[in-house]
């Protein structure tokens, strides 16, 4: 079975049951800490809800931000107005394999709420980049966080890695793609 899970990130995996309840779970906890726990302020709000929502079918999205905090993915998504509790919106995410994969249990949460494993510096051709590709294809929606790492520095953005756009350049469709930049994550 190992820490991989691909079955567990299926949509038909018990009938998506498991997903839709982990995702609406992770949703709320996301809505209570932007709106509740913060003062959370949004600019261009409607264009990533119309990119989540109603983007041609089949065309992938990737979204890209900065990396604050480890908890950066899901408040993010927890602002007034966006659907965070639909599963079938909810977007996927590259997430650290060494951080989010650890355990079983560790992988089956995070494979269930559409994360897929990366290992860092592991390269672009690495088995689970094939994954992210395979869900653009499908039109999906992929958030990256290029920085590769969590970084907290309130400066621009100086190195990259080559993942998001290998992923990019790779992908079957042309895929959208939506810079985000946030600030306040790392407090």
């Amino acid at each position: 079975m190992g820490r991989k899970m691909e079955w567990a990130a299926r949509a038909d995996h018990m009938k998506g049951v498991p997903r839709k309840m982990l995702i609406m779970a992770v949703g709320a906890f996301a809505k209570v800490v932007a709106n509740f726990l913060n003062t959370t302020s949004v600019h261009n709000a409607d264009t990533l809800i119309n990119l989540v929502q109603s983007r041609p079918q089949g065309v992938p999205l990737i979204s890209v931000s900065n990396h604050m905090s480890t908890l950066d993915d899901p408040v993010m998504w927890g602002f007034r107005g966006f659907p965070t509790m639909d599963a079938e919106l909810a977007r996927w995410v590259l997430a650290a394999e060494d951080i989010c994969f650890k355990n079983s249990i560790l992988s089956y949460f995070f494979r269930v709420g559409k994360c897929i494993p990366i290992t860092r510096g592991g390269g672009i051709y690495q088995e689970h980049m094939n994954e992210a590709l395979e869900r653009l294809s499908d039109g999906a929606w992929l958030h990256t966080f290029p920085e590769g790492k969590v970084s907290q520095e309130d400066a621009p953005i100086r190195q990259l890695k080559w993942g998001t756009a290998s992923l990019i350049v790779r992908a079957p469709v042309t895929p959208i793609v939506l810079p985000i930049v946030h600030r306040g994550f790392e407090e």
